[in-house]
């Protein structure tokens, strides 16, 4: 079981380098086009525009997770799943009034 789980992710690695090679290239390009002409900055390099995305990744991005989610959904799913009806629409309330926008309708037709 666990070589099947390696084999899966060995066959996304090549995405994977790609992905980073790409956006490294778009920083690159992105920083040349305009931090000179804005800023007056020097011209950078591929390998000094992949070192700054590391860079800001190390001060900026925290943790990954993937799908954009992080822990802190699934410990809020099990908790919103013990909740009674009442308690979950309390809190409902509470957070869309909060908020001041109005709670989207219950996709449950009401009884």
């Amino acid at each position: 079981m666990k070589s099947h789980r390696w084999f899966r992710m060995l066959k996304f690695l090549p995405f994977v380098v790609l992905f980073v090679a790409l956006f490294g290239f778009v920083v690159m390009a992105l920083w040349n086009w305009l931090m000179p002409a804005l800023f007056g900055l020097k011209v950078l390099g591929y390998w000094q525009a992949l070192g700054l995305v590391i860079l800001c990744r190390i001060l900026f991005g925290g943790r990954a997770s993937i799908g954009g989610h992080g822990p802190w959904r699934h410990r809020m799913m099990e908790r919103c799943e013990r909740m009674t009806p009442e308690e979950r629409e309390r809190f409902r309330q509470g957070f869309y009034g909060r908020w001041g926008r109005v709670p989207p309708p219950d996709s449950k037709p009401a009884e």
